[in-house]
């Protein structure tokens, strides 16, 4: 076991089976160290958080959704890096959407979830760069959406 996977055993995370691609792409692309991960929805073995953040979803479970979508991200972080989290060198750039209400503005708020789990699954190496986007919809109804760019050693 990883130290990155018995940090996030402390934290009673157990990482699921990475999720299929739902449409014509694939979950991650490599291109030298970096690798681009696809958007991970707020999905889990229950279904997940769905609905529009600000109005049937409060903060606090959009939050929780967030750190669904990290939880997913790191499934996809160790497939691509074959099995291995402690090959992740740096997290280097989160891309999370919130499927927000019109007026719904902690959107920021809502991605911490994310990249929260970033941080304490990684340390200093979880720290990265962000994007936070409020959005109409998200594929399939679900509240939260994040992609991400790792470099692997």
């Amino acid at each position: 076991m990883s130290k990155v996977e018995e940090r996030l055993a402390e934290l009673g995370i157990v990482l699921p089976q990475p999720v299929a691609p739902v449409a014509n792409y694939v979950p991650f692309v490599q291109s030298g160290n970096l690798v681009h991960i696809s958007g991970q929805i707020s999905l889990d073995a229950d279904g997940g958080v769905k609905g529009t953040v600000g109005a049937d979803v409060d903060l606090e479970t959009a939050q929780k959704a967030a750190h669904l979508c990290g939880v997913n991200l790191l499934a996809q972080m160790k497939a691509a890096a074959n099995g291995d989290l402690d090959r992740v060198r740096r997290v280097v750039k989160l891309g999370g959407f919130v499927q927000a209400a019109g007026d719904f503005i902690d959107i920021p708020k809502v991605i911490n979830g994310c990249s929260d789990l970033m941080v304490a699954a990684f340390g200093d190496a979880g720290r990265h760069a962000r994007s936070a986007v409020g959005v109409y919809k998200l594929p399939l109804g679900f509240a939260v959406e994040v992609d991400a760019v790792v470099e692997l050693a």
